[in-house]
């Protein structure tokens, strides 16, 4: 028989969602927020000549400024107040959790609670501002070093750039916070969410001009949707799988009844590290080429040259280093993310095993053995889903939007976000079912 869960979520339907008043509120302050962020993406940084930065940057656009204008939602090509977009909060926070797996007082922290993930929050926030200061002096420097993208160079141009840009972010921050909070959650999800779709109208306008004009075939074209749209189905498909284990409680006795054991699941994602690997993948091989680029290549030995050569994109040593950097990153944050003994150590805490495994280190090291398995499909789920767009872009030049790790975060995010509406409304009708409950009950008690 389904559950009560189960048997709601089915009849969730528009109706429902005509009713729930509370979700339409978080829905238009979603969108209301999401809005303030793209009229940010708007407003040029102080103190910058517009046309010659647009030129230096379509130099640079194939490095790592791309990928960073990409989720910035082109923030970055116009050098706008949040050019540094949510990346350095992103980074702070990664960084944070793994220093919780290293540092002890940290590791205590975690296990605190509310209260603990209140104080980590508030050393992220710090850690947050620490990169954003280092990462907008640095823009500043880089920026003065451009032909004639400084109108006046000097100290009073970088700490303006820096109050600017460091300013920026933490709004950002601020915002994706209100929208977890007052929103439908996921603010920071929904930033680079929103970012990285306001580029794809641009994209597939180029790409249908490309069709127009005979550089790309119309038949090529057809080909790429239906390619995208098979990706699409098997990121939702191996996103949403997971990996059940069977966690049994034994029997208890309350007073003189005698409670039948309960059983539930520990799900594993087959992607526990999400869209981590790639991104980091992405700006480890991005960043040689990107400093080349700021630097004068004549001076370059002749090594260096062909290295550079040699990690270009769609090069065969580039393809190599990135599914073995993701493949890496993918063991490498899952191992951060997720602790089989501590998961392991709340089992026994709350009288849970596993059937056939005894509590403790035999459950903890079962545990590690299967999401080690389970790791490395989603691995090679990671490399091909980051490398069939890869081979696309080299040899037919499509645009830089249906790279994979894009793709992965769009329907993610979209995913995590269909999850919290249909939440919200499971909620409404379990609310509106309790409501009508009691009236019933107050009348019979007439």
């Amino acid at each position: 028989m389904a559950s009560a869960a189960e048997q709601l979520a089915s009849n969730l339907n528009f109706a429902a969602f005509a009713k729930a008043e509370d979700l339409k509120k978080r829905i238009w302050f979603t969108l209301g927020a999401l809005l303030i962020y793209r009229l940010g993406t708007y407003i040029p940084m102080p103190g910058i000549n517009p046309d010659a930065f647009a030129q230096a940057f379509q130099q640079q656009s194939g490095g790592v400024l791309g990928m960073f204008n990409m989720f910035a939602g082109g923030a970055v090509e116009r050098m706008a107040i949040f050019a540094l977009g949510i990346m350095p909060y992103i980074s702070a926070s990664i960084i944070m959790q793994l220093l919780t797996s290293v540092v002890p007082s940290l590791e205590q922290l975690k296990k605190e609670g509310e209260q603990g993930r209140k104080v980590i929050n508030q050393y992220t926030r710090y850690g947050t501002v620490l990169l954003a200061t280092v990462q907008a002096y640095g823009i500043a420097i880089g920026l003065e070093g451009g032909q004639n993208i400084v109108a006046d160079p000097g100290w009073f141009f970088r700490i303006s750039a820096v109050i600017t840009l460091v300013g920026g972010t933490m709004f950002l921050m601020w915002l994706g916070e209100q929208i977890t909070a007052r929103g439908i959650g996921n603010g920071i999800s929904l930033i680079i969410f929103s970012g990285i779709v306001a580029g794809l109208p641009t994209a597939i306008g180029g790409t249908l001009e490309l069709g127009r004009t005979g550089a790309m075939s119309t038949g090529l074209i057809l080909a790429i949707i239906v390619i995208a749209i098979v990706v699409i189905g098997v990121i939702v498909f191996f996103e949403r799988a997971q990996r059940r284990l069977l966690i049994q409680y034994p029997k208890r006795q309350v007073g003189n009844r005698m409670f039948q054991g309960d059983t539930s699941h520990l799900p594993l994602k087959l992607n526990t590290a999400g869209v981590i690997p790639p991104i980091f993948a992405s700006s480890l091989l991005l960043l040689p080429a990107t400093m080349a680029g700021f630097s004068d290549t004549t001076q370059l030995p002749g090594w260096a040259g062909t290295l550079l050569a040699t990690l270009g994109h769609g090069q065969p040593l580039y393809m190599i280093l990135y599914a073995a950097l993701i493949a890496f990153f993918a063991f490498f944050y899952t191992a951060i993310v997720f602790n089989p003994k501590d998961t392991a150590d709340q089992l026994k805490k709350h009288s849970g095993f596993i059937p056939g495994y005894r509590p403790g280190e035999r459950t903890a090291e079962y545990i590690d053995y299967v999401l080690t398995r389970i790791t490395v499909v989603g691995a090679i789920y990671l490399v091909l889903v980051c490398l069939l767009p890869e081979f696309l872009i080299s040899a037919t030049g499509v645009p830089f939007y249906l790279g994979g790790t894009s793709l992965l975060i769009v329907v993610s995010v979209t995913l995590d976000t269909v999850a919290q509406v249909q939440g919200h409304l499971i909620a409404h009708q379990y609310e509106g079912l309790i409501k009508k409950s009691k009236l019933r009950g107050g009348k019979r008690g007439r």
